[in-house]
C-alpha cells in the first residue's frame, strides 16, 4: 500500500487543492487446494483470503448503507477506510484470468467486482484552501 499526499496549485486563482491518492494491490484469493501451499506459505495465503473476506465484508455493508461498517475486522480494511468513507472517491481495478482453468477464480473475482460496483461512496467535496490575498500597507 502506498500513500500519497498530493497538492495542486491554479496558476489562475490561486487556489490550493489537497488530497491524498491511496494505491493498493490486494492480491487475489489463494484457494489452497490450487497452490499445494504448506508451512509460511500456508499462514500466508489464510491471512490474505481473511483480510479479503473483510474487504468483502465492508464492501457489503457499505452497499446496504449500514449503520455499523467493519472496517476494523482487519488491518487491510482499517487502513483502507479513510479512502472508503467520508470525503472520498475509490476506483477498483479486477484482474481475471482466460485460462479455461481459472473459470471459478474468474467468475469469484468478477462477483466481487459486481458487488463493489453497487457501492455508493457519496458525493465528494473539493479540499481547496482560499486562495491568499494581497494585501499592501496604505
Amino acid at each position: 500500500m502506498v500513500a500519497l499526499e498530493v497538492e495542486g496549485l491554479d496558476k489562475v486563482s490561486g487556489q490550493i487543492s489537497r488530497g491524498t491518492l491511496t494505491l493498493c494491490d490486494l492480491a487475489g484469493s489463494e484457494r489452497i487446494s490450487k497452490t499445494e501451499a504448506e508451512g509460511q506459505r500456508l499462514v500466508e495465503a489464510a491471512a490474505i483470503n481473511k483480510s479479503l473476506t473483510a474487504l468483502g465484508q465492508v464492501f457489503g455493508a457499505l452497499k446496504c448503507n449500514a449503520l455499523h461498517i467493519p472496517f476494523r475486522n482487519s488491518k487491510l480494511t482499517h487502513l483502507l477506510q479513510p479512502c472508503l468513507s467520508g470525503d472520498a472517491k475509490c476506483c477498483v481495478f479486477v484482474n481475471v484470468s482466460p485460462d479455461v482453468k481459472d473459470v471459478v477464480e474468474t467468475l469469484s473475482t468478477l462477483q466481487f467486482g459486481s458487488t463493489i460496483r453497487q457501492v455508493s461512496l457519496g458525493k465528494t467535496t473539493q479540499n481547496i484552501v482560499p486562495a491568499k490575498t494581497n494585501k499592501t500597507a496604505k
